[in-house]
This record gives structure tokens, C-alpha cells and sequence, in this order.
């Protein structure tokens, strides 16, 4: 059987489920969320000055960079696990958030003494930031993996990256919520060093688990 002729039967494969692959989807993101809001809430939960927070533009950034982050591996990991699904776009738009608090850092850099810096980047959480983000995103990993395998993704072990920064950005976007470290220079460093590691994990699942 031709290369084509085999990812076309994946792809047909994948629509006759009972439940279709997008639809399985959305239902799995809506679990996910469901599951990162209860171990977020059974652990550390929002922080006490929570709504005089939401009125800075430095705490509501924090949103932003993970909300952009998981909606760009969403669109991005639907496409991968539909097999000839075009993602040229979608993988583009991936950059979007690394621009965002790459461009957020530079300002911040111009904005505060350089004295200052090394205290901002160090913040008051980083142990906690790493191991928190890990912790309330491999639910949601789990479920991303197992999406995966009821689909036919023809690059697992990029589409199981994927599902790791899909369930970083939302286990980060969580974790915002609670911490008090709203530098970009923090969140630059310590929020990706978290979200990487679950795309490390993502990675490995995905080679693995999700492998066919």
C-alpha cells in the first residue's frame, strides 16, 4: 500500500469512530480543565489578593502568554492527530507566546534598574512554580495522550510534545492565578522551564504510548 493510500485509511479510520476525533477533542479539553481546576484547588488555590491583582497589567500578562500558549498547541494538536490534517499555520501560531513574553521580558529589562533584575528573575516561588505546574498539568497530559492514541497522529512523538505544552499552558494559566511572582523575567524563565518539562513528558508518552 502507497504512503497516501495509507494515510487516507488512517484519516477514514479516524472519522468512523463512534465519537468523532474533534468532537473528542473538545470533550477532552473541557475534562482537562475540569481536572487541572481540582488539583489546582486541592493544593495551593488562587492568591488572597486575587482581585485587587486582576486590576495590574503585569498580573493579567501572566494570562495571556499561558492562554495564547494553549489555545495555539489546541489548534495545533487537532490538526497532528488527524492524519494529512494541514498544520503549517497552526504550527506557526505556536510562536506567538514565546514572542509575546520574549517581547514582555525586553520591556521589563528597559523598565526596571538592572539592580533589579536578578531579584525579578529569582521571584519568591521558583521551586514552587516548577514543581506545581508538573503537578496540576499531568492530568491533563494523560487525557491528551490518550486523545492521541484514539486518533492517528503520523507524528507521535512531536504531536505527544504538543500535548505536553497544551497541558503546560493550561496548568500554567491555573498556577498564574496564584502566584505572586508577575514579573515577565519569572515567568520567562521559571514557566517555561515547568511547561518544558511536560513536553518532555508529552515527548516520551507520545513515543511510547502513542506510537502505532
Amino acid at each position: 500500500m502507497r504512503t497516501d493510500d495509507l494515510i487516507k485509511a488512517l484519516d477514514a479510520d479516524a472519522r468512523d469512530r463512534a465519537m468523532p476525533l474533534q468532537s473528542a477533542w473538545w470533550l477532552a479539553a473541557g475534562a482537562a480543565t475540569v481536572v487541572a481546576a481540582i488539583v489546582f484547588l486541592l493544593t495551593i488555590g488562587p492568591r488572597p489578593d486575587f482581585m485587587a491583582a486582576a486590576h495590574t497589567m503585569r498580573f493579567l500578562s501572566k494570562f495571556v502568554f499561558t492562554i495564547v500558549l494553549a489555545v495555539s498547541a489546541f489548534a495545533l494538536i487537532r490538526g497532528l492527530s488527524t492524519p494529512g490534517a494541514a498544520t503549517g499555520r497552526a504550527m506557526a501560531g505556536l510562536i506567538v507566546a514565546p514572542l509575546l513574553v520574549a517581547a514582555a521580558v525586553v520591556l521589563e529589562l528597559f523598565a526596571v534598574p538592572q539592580a533589579e533584575w536578578g531579584a525579578r528573575l529569582v521571584g519568591h516561588n521558583m521551586m514552587i512554580c516548577m514543581g506545581l505546574i508538573p503537578l496540576i498539568g499531568i492530568g491533563p497530559l494523560a487525557i491528551f495522550l490518550a486523545i492521541l492514541r484514539y486518533g492517528a497522529p503520523t507524528r507521535p512523538v512531536l504531536a505527544g510534545t504538543v500535548a505536553g505544552l497544551l497541558a503546560g499552558g493550561l496548568a500554567a494559566t491555573f498556577y498564574a492565578a496564584h502566584c505572586f511572582d508577575d514579573s515577565p523575567l519569572f515567568v520567562g524563565a521559571w514557566y517555561t522551564v515547568a511547561i518544558a518539562a511536560l513536553a518532555l513528558i508529552g515527548a516520551l508518552g507520545g513515543r511510547f504510548l502513542v506510537r502505532w
